[in-house]
């Protein structure tokens, strides 16, 4: 049994140990057949909600987007402000102030009202995480 215990703790060690020396942290994004389809090719995946601390904001919430490549949506606005960020992929978004092309790590922030439009301008899936920031 002592040695199980051993052999345990040396593999922990270095399965850790690879995982730090890679310098690379990944978020987990959902898989493509979770969620809802929201436009053609296009899934939304909603996760959680709370209350936040921040002033002016009641709650924040998070979900996916998941864009099939060519996929796109063309909403009419904003409907809160909120922080995106591209977890895998390639979109490119106008907001209103002409096209912006976002790749895998890329954050950025919209506000409410902003038109939304969306394709994925890849040749993968593309999955943009957003951070909903909404009211009291």
């Amino acid at each position: 049994m002592g040695q199980l215990n051993r052999r345990h703790a040396l593999l922990s060690i270095a399965v850790g140990s690879s995982l730090v020396s890679s310098g690379e942290a990944v978020a987990q994004g959902a898989a493509s057949t979770e969620g809802r389809e929201i436009a053609s090719g296009v899934r939304r995946v909603d996760y959680t909600k709370r209350e936040t601390m921040i002033p002016n904001y009641k709650t924040v919430s998070m979900r996916d987007h998941i864009y099939q490549p060519g996929a796109s949506t063309s909403g009419g606005s904003m409907p809160n402000d909120m922080v995106c960020h591209m977890l895998d992929g390639e979109l490119t978004v106008d907001t209103g102030s002409g096209d912006n092309v976002y790749r895998k790590g890329d954050v950025w922030s919209c506000a409410k009202g902003l038109p939304e439009r969306s394709k994925n301008t890849g040749n993968t899936v593309a999955i943009m995480r957003i951070i909903d920031l909404l009211p009291a």
